[in-house]
C-alpha cells in the first residue's frame, strides 16, 4: 500500500467519526456563464434571511465572480493563509447582510504544490469556520478540470446549475461523467441536485430535469434532485450591473421569490444529508489527500 492511500484510509476513519454542525453544499456547473455564482450567492442571502450563518468559498480561481457581484474587494485570499501567517478569520470578507466570503486566488491554484504539513495547516485552520457559520458554500469553477472534480468528488451535496441551452445540458452530463468516472467518487456519499435557471416555466425547467435525470441516471447510474426553477428574470441582469444581488435589490422579484423557495426546500432536506456533518474538515481533508 503506497504512503497516500495509507493517508486516505486513515483520513476516512477520522472522517466517520467526525460531527459538525456545518453543511457544505458545492454549487457547480458544465459551462461558464450560466448563473451558477449567481445562485451561490442569492441561496446564501436566503439562508441568512432564515437565520443561518452563511460563507461562501469561492473556488473558481482565475476569475473572481463573488466579489464582483458583491462589489467588495478583499484584502487577503487562501493563499495568505498558507504563505503569510494569517488566520481564517483574517481573509474572511464581509458581503451584504454580513455574509462572509473567502477568496480562493491565487491560493486554489497553489493547492497541490503544498506539502503535507503545509495542508495540515490549512485544514486546521480552515476548520475554524466550523464555529464561524452553519453553512458553507463551494462556489467551483464551470467545466471538467480536475481542479474543480476534486472539490466536487469530496462534497456530499453538489447543486449543478444547467439553462435550456443545449449547450449546457449536454456539459451538465460531460461534467456529472466525468465525476462519475473519478476513482474516489461514490454515489451514495453524494446528493446531486439540479437547478433550472434561465428558464420561461415551472413546466420547461421540469422537461429540463427529466431530459437530464434520464440519460444520467441510464448511462452514470446517478440520480439527480430537482430543486426547482430560477426563472428569466430582468432584475437580475440590473442587479449584476449594480454589483448587488438581486435578492437585496429586487426582494419580490420572481427570481428572488424563486431563490427563496429552492433555500427553504434545502434547509427542509437538510436532515437527509447525513454525510453533512463532516463539515468542512472533513471535507477539505478528501479533497487535499486526493491531491498527494
Amino acid at each position: 500500500m503506497d504512503q497516500a492511500q495509507t493517508l486516505r484510509n486513515i483520513i476516512k476513519f477520522q472522517n466517520a467519526n467526525m460531527v459538525s454542525n456545518a453543511r457544505v453544499i458545492a454549487v457547480t456547473s458544465g459551462k461558464g456563464g450560466v448563473g451558477k455564482s449567481n445562485v451561490s450567492i442569492n441561496l446564501a442571502i436566503q439562508f441568512v434571511k432564515m437565520g443561518k450563518k452563511v460563507i461562501i468559498l469561492d473556488a473558481d480561481f482565475g476569475l473572481a465572480n463573488i466579489e464582483v457581484m458583491f462589489g467588495v474587494i478583499p484584502r487577503y485570499n487562501l493563499s495568505d493563509i498558507m504563505y503569510n501567517g494569517k488566520d481564517i478569520k483574517d481573509i474572511i470578507t464581509k458581503g451584504p447582510l454580513d455574509i462572509g466570503f473567502i477568496s480562493g486566488g491565487s491560493g486554489i491554484a497553489k493547492i497541490v504544490n503544498l506539502d503535507r504539513e503545509q495542508i495540515k495547516r490549512l485544514v486546521n485552520k480552515m476548520s475554524d469556520l466550523e464555529s464561524m457559520c452553519d453553512i458553507i458554500i463551494i462556489d467551483t469553477g464551470a467545466g471538467i478540470a480536475d481542479s474543480v472534480m476534486e472539490f466536487l468528488v469530496a462534497s456530499p451535496e453538489t447543486i449543478v446549475v444547467t439553462t435550456p441551452e443545449p449547450t449546457s445540458i449536454t456539459d451538465s452530463y460531460a461534467l456529472l461523467k466525468s465525476l462519475s468516472m473519478h476513482s474516489q467518487f461514490r454515489p451514495k456519499d453524494c446528493k446531486i441536485k439540479m437547478i433550472a435557471n434561465k428558464v420561461e416555466s415551472e413546466k420547461e425547467g421540469e422537461m429540463l430535469h427529466e431530459k437530464l435525470n434520464l440519460v444520467v441516471s441510464k448511462f452514470l447510474d446517478i440520480d439527480i434532485e430537482y430543486l426547482g426553477i430560477i426563472p428569466q428574470d430582468s432584475n437580475v441582469t440590473k442587479a449584476v450591473m449594480k454589483q448587488s444581488p438581486v435578492s437585496i435589490n429586487y426582494p419580490n422579484s420572481p427570481a428572488t421569490k424563486a431563490f427563496e423557495n429552492i433555500s427553504n426546500r434545502l434547509l427542509d432536506a437538510g436532515t437527509d444529508v447525513a454525510v453533512y456533518k463532516r463539515g468542512i474538515r472533513g471535507y477539505l481533508k478528501n479533497v487535499f489527500a486526493k491531491m498527494l
